[in-house]
């Protein structure tokens, strides 16, 4: 398939490999995803950490959908750590998809997923409704267009269960930034949350549908006990810096 006429229009992605990771990217200048050979399943760059902050709300999803696969990284890490959960993921570029082995993205099983296809047609036609929704869908040029209209995070808004979340990875230097967190908090009767990774690169939004985050009480942040303790020790960080933003959120 990577190499049908159809394939023809993406851009194919190549790995760069040093001593001790290799990283997915579609520029030198840009790294897609990033892997440790030593923990292929660690989360090697803050952003994904932060989104798999959606543990906060809901510690055991029973099911979780991706858009973009890039190296795996989160489904990789959801795969193993949430064994309770159904994940899907959806990837446009049969390139990204061919590199799966590359990166350790386990084969498919009864409860695992990738597929072929587009996002925004996904969620559009969506054949069931999840707890969660993860988009973290780049190519080449960045942030596509259908995976930030009004209609896509409308669609996303239904595709999700009572009480689901949804997780989304903007650029926080693109120059519609602005626009398109207007868009979710439109599409989410503003139950959005904004987290930042502190270097102004990613911005993490958190979108719910219900009062999730406004019936969430941050306390005392603790080691999520429902995953292992390798796996826990990743997410503190993260949970502490969600739970500032969940703080300074409320009048």
């Amino acid at each position: 398939m990577p190499d049908s006429p159809e394939s023809a229009q993406y851009v194919k992605p190549f790995v760069y490999e040093s001593l001790c990771s290799k990283a997915l990217h579609f520029s030198i200048s840009e790294i897609q995803s990033r892997m440790q050979l030593r923990d292929p399943y660690a989360l090697d760059l803050e952003y994904t950490r932060t989104m798999m902050g959606f543990l906060l709300f809901n510690p055991r999803p029973d099911s979780i959908a991706m858009i973009g696969l890039g190296g795996g990284s989160l489904a990789k890490f959801c795969h193993r750590y949430l064994p309770s959960s159904r994940i899907q993921v959806v990837e446009i570029n049969p390139h990204v998809i061919a590199l799966r082995d590359e990166f350790h993205v386990p084969p498919d099983d009864p409860r695992f997923s990738v597929i072929r296809g587009d996002g925004a047609h996904f969620v559009r036609h969506r054949p069931s409704r999840v707890d969660v929704l993860v988009v973290d869908g780049f190519d080449s040029h960045g942030q596509p267009a259908r995976l930030s209209s009004q209609r896509f995070y409308d669609d996303c808004f239904e595709m999700l269960q009572p009480g689901g979340i949804m997780v989304v990875n903007l650029h926080y230097g693109h120059p519609r930034y602005d626009i398109y967190v207007d868009r979710i908090r439109h599409s989410f009767a503003d139950s959005v949350l904004l987290v930042d990774d502190g270097e102004l690169s990613n911005s993490i939004v958190f979108a719910c549908k219900g009062d999730a985050l406004d019936n969430h009480r941050p306390g005392l942040v603790r080691r999520p006990s429902n995953i292992e303790a390798v796996a826990a020790d990743q997410l503190l960080a993260a949970f502490v810096l969600i739970t500032s933003a969940l703080k300074d959120r409320r009048p």
